[in-house]
């Protein structure tokens, strides 16, 4: 059923699958470097051996991500071979069938899913993601892992060198009961050489250190490091095949809203901008002044935007305009670091322009900074000054990735990367 010889593994990946026998082991390193298929060959290679005391549990973010991430590779028979039969799972289901064994899929998206482990007895436990995973769940985890034998299996990316992983666990394999293996993208020889060039194109400036290079690195001093404005400041603008807007909501802070348009010569542009500074104008705004203040503006411009991504905090708002008739709202995706890996990505590629006129978004660029105290507890997050229209951009062009993400390797029509 399981014949490694016949999976295209390298020797790394064997190596560690061997020898995956300790209490904690880690795959760690750059994203397709191979970590994940070989834990979870280690992981399933334990649920064969498995004694029929003691759960088996897979753990990750959420539901939706133990499936991707580890139910459906595992169903591939092109990874997996006839193993990939013996995999079963309904969608949304919270249990999972592997090799006759029930196997419990549990979501840790933040501290309240450790109560989802009190009273468990486990005897083995795959943990997706696991820097992902709130600490205190982990530690239950390892605490429920109780049987004789029990091991947890885990992979992840790099994150801060001062995450509760590495500083935890990783840097004290020497006193625990752990394995690591590290991994890097060149441990992965099944992948073509224009897949990686592709690949390192969409991670810059810290996600390239930690995604491609695998390193556990630190996030410190200004966020947008590429940015270069006599580069990536336009006068003058191409035209536009589509537009869209984001919208990052204020009543005490700044309200800004921002028009992004796809050039002609595939590259992005910040096309327009409009903010409203209460503090500074002395005086506030209520949500129906703001929505005929910004349809004005865009019925100014004579554009229509596709799609506009409203600040997902600001529900009344989004409420006001729908009342209002303003077609296209969308809540916007809030993930703050993958939103500033996007937008990092295009400005690295010369792929995101600025116009001149959108001057709280020159402002707020150069400035925009790491956060040393959340660097200092482990964690990435930006400084909240001055983060309105930055928000606002992060916004838009992250709830659009789907849209220009292919064209991040592509040579822009009229020349070379901008930023080059």
């Amino acid at each position: 059923m399981l014949d490694l010889d016949r999976l295209p593994l390298s020797r790394k990946q064997l190596r560690s699958i061997g020898r995956a026998t300790a209490r904690i082991n880690l795959w760690h390193g750059s994203v397709r470097s191979g970590k994940t298929v070989a834990s979870l060959l280690a992981f399933v290679i334990a649920v064969a051996k498995a004694s029929p005391s003691g759960l088996i549990i897979i753990c990750g973010r959420s539901l939706q991500t133990i499936e991707r991430n580890c139910l459906e590779p595992l169903q591939d028979a092109a990874l997996f071979g006839p193993l990939a039969r013996h995999v079963q799972h309904t969608r949304g289901a919270t249990t999972a069938t592997i090799l006759g064994r029930t196997v419990h899929l549990i979501g840790a998206a933040d501290t309240r899913a450790e109560g989802r482990l009190r009273g468990l007895t486990a005897q083995l436990a795959y943990c997706d993601e696991a820097t992902l995973l709130p600490e205190g769940f982990f530690v239950q985890l390892l605490a429920r892992l109780s049987v004789p034998g029990a091991r947890v299996y885990a992979t992840t990316n790099p994150d801060s060198p001062r995450h509760w992983l590495k500083t935890g666990y990783l840097d004290r394999a020497h006193e625990l009961n752990l394995r690591a293996w590290h991994f890097r993208l060149a441990d992965n020889p099944s992948l073509s050489p224009a897949y990686v060039a592709d690949l390192a194109a969409e991670f810059v400036g810290l996600w390239r250190r930690r995604m491609i290079d695998g390193a556990w690195v630190v996030a410190e001093g200004a966020i947008y490091d590429m940015w270069d404005e006599p580069h990536h400041v336009v006068t003058e603008l191409p035209d536009m095949r589509r537009h869209w807007a984001g919208v990052d909501y204020g009543t005490t802070n700044p309200f800004a809203a921002l028009l992004l348009g796809e050039g002609v010569d595939d590259r992005l542009y910040v096309v327009a901008e409009w903010r409203h500074d209460s503090r500074a104008r002395h005086r506030s705004m209520t949500d129906a002044q703001y929505s005929q203040a910004v349809r004005a503006w865009l019925d100014g411009l004579g554009i229509a935007p596709e799609w506009t991504f409203i600040d997902p905090s600001a529900a009344s708002f989004s409420t006001q305009l729908w009342q209002d008739g303003y077609p296209g709202l969308a809540r916007a995706s809030n993930d703050v670091a993958d939103g500033i890996r996007s937008v990092s990505s295009l400005l690295a590629a010369g792929r995101l322009l600025v116009h001149e006129s959108c001057e709280g978004l020159l402002g707020e660029l150069p400035g925009y900074s790491w956060d040393p105290k959340a660097t200092a507890r482990g964690e990435d997050a930006p400084l909240k000054v001055d983060d309105h229209s930055v928000d606002a951009l992060r916004y838009v062009i992250h709830s659009t990735a789907h849209e220009w993400r292919h064209q991040l390797t592509a040579t822009p029509k009229g020349g070379e990367n901008v930023a080059a």
